[in-house]
C-alpha cells in the first residue's frame, strides 16, 4: 500500500530528498526500494511536534517514554540488510513510533510490529492508520517473545539491544530468513543472522547505539 505522504504542497520533500542523498546514499545504502521508501515516508509525522524541525537531521531523536526514533541512516541500513521485497513477512521488535514499520511497508513488506510501551503502541497504530499504511499490525507485547501466532517470518528486525539474541526470534524465522539485531550492553554491535538448514550464519555489520531490549517483567512488575 503506498504511503500517503501528505498533499502536493508538502514543504518537507526537499529536506527528505537531501536526507537520502547526503546521509544514506553517501554511506553506501543502494537498495532502490529502500531509497524510494526513505524519500516517501514523512519522518516528521513520527516525531513529537517540538522535534519536527529536526526530523530530517542526521541523528536519533527522543520520542518520549525513554525511547528514540533511530538515525535515518540506521533505519535505511537495517531495512536494506533484510533484503526487503513485496509480500515479505517481517517481524519488527521495538517499533516505537512506527517509522521503521512505515519504511518497511513502503518497501512492500507485511509488518508485524511489537512494542512494549502501551502508549507508543497505541500512538503508532493511530499514526499509521492516519497515513493510510495498512500493511502493519501493531501490538503491545514482550519483544523477546516475538509474535508466535504469525510465524514463520521471512525476516526479523530488532530496534533495541539485548545482550544475546532471544531464542524465540530465531525459532520464528523460516529457513533463509534474516535476523537483524544489535547486541551488547555498554558496547553494541549490529549483526545479521541468517537461518540455514544446518543452523545459523552470523555477520558483523558495525558498532551502534540502541536502547536496551526490556521484557514485560522489567517494564511492568505486575505484568
Amino acid at each position: 500500500m503506498p504511503v500517503r505522504a501528505g498533499n502536493g504542497h508538502d514543504h518537507t520533500v526537499p529536506a527528505r530528498l537531501r536526507m537520502v542523498e547526503q546521509q544514506i546514499v553517501r554511506r553506501g545504502v543502494a537498495d532502490a526500494a529502500v531509497l524510494d521508501a526513505m524519500r516517501t515516508v514523512p519522518r516528521h509525522e513520527f516525531v513529537p511536534p517540538e522535534s519536527e524541525v529536526s526530523a530530517y537531521d542526521d541523528g536519533p531523536l527522543q520520542i518520549g517514554h525513554g525511547q528514540t526514533i533511530s538515525q535515518p541512516y540506521i533505519v535505511a541500513l537495517m531495512t536494506e540488510l533484510i533484503g526487503p521485497r513485496p509480500g515479505m513477512r517481517v517481524l519488527e521488535i521495538g517499533s516505537g513510533c512506527g517509522y521503521q514499520s512505515a519504511v518497511l511497508a513502503a518497501c512492500g513488506c507485511v509488518v508485524f510490529a511489537v512494542e512494549i510501551d502501551p502508549e507508543l503502541a497505541a500512538g503508532s497504530r493511530e499514526r499509521l492508520a492516519r497515513l493510510g499504511i495498512d500493511a502493519v499490525s501493531v501490538r503491545r507485547g514482550d519483544g523477546a517473545l516475538g509474535w508466535p501466532e504469525e510465524a514463520p517470518f521471512d525476516a526479523c528486525l530488532v530496534a533495541a539491544a539485548p545482550e544475546t539474541p532471544p531464542p524465540a526470534l530465531f525459532d520464528q524465522l523460516r529457513t533463509g530468513g534474516r535476523l537483524v539485531i544489535p547486541l551488547g550492553a555498554d558496547e553494541q554491535t549490529l549483526y545479521v543472522f541468517t537461518r540455514t538448514r544446518d543452523g545459523w550464519e552470523r555477520r558483523r555489520v558495525l558498532d551502534v547505539r540502541f536502547v536496551p531490549l526490556v521484557g514485560l517483567a522489567d517494564d511492568d512488575p505486575s505484568a
